[in-house]
């Protein structure tokens, strides 16, 4: 009789260890899917980096926002991946306008005759 609920016991904690086993597979795969709305900030704001840089307003950090916001995304920290990207994003576009203005102040005191410095 006691063998019978020893083998039970053996077999239960077999069947629990085998469970958690497969869950952890589960989980481990799960972690690895990058929601769209992640993958989506990360590309627009690859896409207003490549808008900055194609006019030589590129700033130095917006790179570096972009990688940091793919390695947390690979890590599962997605609310900080999103938070990154957008940073990124931001001074893409903030870096254009930049760009942009100062092209045009130069075009415009160009035309005037006046010297920039």
């Amino acid at each position: 009789m006691y063998r019978h609920i020893i083998k039970l016991a053996v077999l239960a904690l077999v069947l629990v260890f085998l469970g958690g086993c497969a869950a952890q597979d589960e989980k481990k795969a799960g972690a690895n899917k990058v929601p769209a709305e992640v993958s989506q900030a990360i590309k627009a704001a690859s896409a207003a980096k490549k808008k900055a840089a194609s006019v030589g307003g590129e700033w130095r950090n917006t790179g570096k926002f972009i990688k940091k916001a793919k390695k947390a995304a690979k890590k599962g920290h997605f609310k900080k991946a999103i938070k990154l990207a957008n940073k990124a994003k931001r001074e893409g576009e903030l870096g254009y306008k930049q760009a942009m203005a100062e092209k045009s102040l130069y075009d415009n005191k160009k035309k005037a005759g006046k010297r920039m410095f």
